[in-house]
This record gives structure tokens, C-alpha cells and sequence, in this order.
């Protein structure tokens, strides 16, 4: 799999990842809270690995030549 996050994308991932998941965790009893902690799980894990599902359907690389 080709990696295509990078650049400015990633710790901006990085941070509303860990952003939704401190949300979300501190509202774990609504469903709100549920939503958000499932959501940063992603952008986080989508960080982490350099692979978007999203970025790729559209045809969006940011990691730029490495």
C-alpha cells in the first residue's frame, strides 16, 4: 500500500485525532462522546499508518516526493 499522508496533513491528523479522542473519552457515557472516540481512533490510526482510504478514493497525495 502506497503511502499518501504527509506534509502539513499529518500532525494536523495527528492532533484533532488525539483532540476527538480526549473528547470522546471524557464523554464515553453519550453517544456524542461515542462517535467522537471512534472517529479520532481513525485519524489517529490514519496518521500513524500514512494511509488514507479517503485521500486515495479521491485521488489526494500530500506526502509529496520522499
Amino acid at each position: 500500500m502506497e503511502k499518501n499522508v504527509g506534509g502539513f496533513d499529518r500532525p494536523l491528523r495527528f492532533v484533532l485525532g488525539a483532540t476527538l479522542l480526549a473528547f470522546g473519552y471524557r464523554n464515553r457515557d453519550r453517544t456524542v462522546g461515542t462517535l467522537a472516540f471512534v472517529a479520532g481512533s481513525d485519524v489517529f490510526a490514519t496518521a500513524i499508518i500514512r494511509r488514507c482510504p479517503v485521500n486515495a478514493l479521491l485521488g489526494i497525495d500530500t506526502c509529496g516526493s520522499e
